[in-house]
């Protein structure tokens, strides 16, 4: 077979897409000239690789087999580029980096201080939800990922490198707040606003409750963090998030932390990514600035009752 890799390239843009139109938008190129390139593609390997559906379109069998030895192949070259900019040492060099956005409050910090020690690297920063991150570690997407704890069922490899508690909140005016040794069974009274399902740290406070004999009752789920303390603030029931990002809100005395018995639920923060991943001078850098800096730059806040942070 003779093709181009503009030719895959342009074929990995209309599979992943599903669309022309928009694979030609993405590659800068008219939709003719996509579809030029993925013909010429088709007439080489001799298999038609896309079915129409109406104004729709779909991979054939040809098509889907071929777009998984693409990916591949697009894994490959990403790791030979990086690998060879590795070997021109830390002057230059990117770093891919995903974090979940319970974290971004801290990786914000420690990639400003990285990036003061190596200016000349390019970092790219991506703050999404775990469904995300995951996709993108068994794309070979991402350099790292910084997030709670990883599935198990995936091929990844995982390093702790800083506690994460996970705190019970309340609004100020809450009638709990400033009780000491709140009961597990009294707070399981209460409603929650919590994490989607599929969320780590709803998985990890559901597990908590399970395992202490509670039932954890949930008034509203939020698809973000933010959201939660925001509804949490408004009176809409407790909370439960890691204590890493309410400093802001505990600093204007806007959100409590409950004193209730068995919390913090500790979790750890891990830098993951895929079993045998070649480290780059550049990956290996922020690795172990991580490992060395992490608990000097981020400090826990002070609670509502003015304890001291850890």
């Amino acid at each position: 077979m003779n093709f181009t890799f503009r030719q895959l390239k342009t074929f990995e843009a209309v599979a992943r897409q599903l669309s022309f139109t928009r694979a030609a938008e993405e590659l800068f190129l008219t939709q003719p000239a996509v579809s030029m390139q993925v013909r010429q593609l088709e007439e080489n390997i001799g298999l038609p690789l896309f079915e129409h559906l109406g104004r729709r379109i779909d991979l054939t069998d040809a098509g889907r087999v071929l777009h998984g030895f693409v990916q591949r192949i697009n894994e490959v070259v990403a790791e030979a580029d990086e690998v060879l900019e590795g070997m021109k040492g830390l002057r230059r060099g990117q770093l891919r980096i995903s974090v979940a956005s319970t974290a971004n409050h801290f990786t914000t910090r420690l990639l400003a201080d990285f990036s003061r020690q190596y200016p000349d690297v390019a970092i790219s920063l991506d703050v999404t939800n775990r469904e995300t991150l995951l996709k993108q570690l068994a794309n070979n997407e991402t350099d790292v990922v910084i997030m709670g704890e990883p599935p198990s069922d995936m091929d990844l490899e995982a390093e702790a490198f800083m506690e994460n508690p996970l705190v019970a909140i309340a609004a100020p005016e809450h009638p709990l707040v400033g009780e000491t040794s709140i009961p597990l069974a009294r707070l399981a009274k209460e409603r929650f606003v919590l994490r989607e399902q599929g969320s780590g740290t709803r998985g990890a406070i559901a597990r908590f409750f399970e395992q202490h004999g509670q039932t954890l009752r949930t008034g509203m789920e939020m698809s973000s963090n933010e959201a939660i303390k925001h509804a949490v603030e408004a009176g809409l029931g407790l909370g439960i998030v890691s204590l890493h990002t309410l400093e802001l809100e505990l600093e204007a005395e806007r959100i409590a932390v409950l004193k209730a018995d068995d919390f913090p639920i500790m979790r750890n923060w891990y830098m993951v990514h895929r079993r045998g991943k070649r480290n780059t001078p550049v990956t290996q850098a922020f690795h172990d600035y991580v490992l060395a800096e992490a608990a000097r730059h981020v400090r826990l806040p002070r609670t509502h009752s003015g304890a001291a942070s850890a």
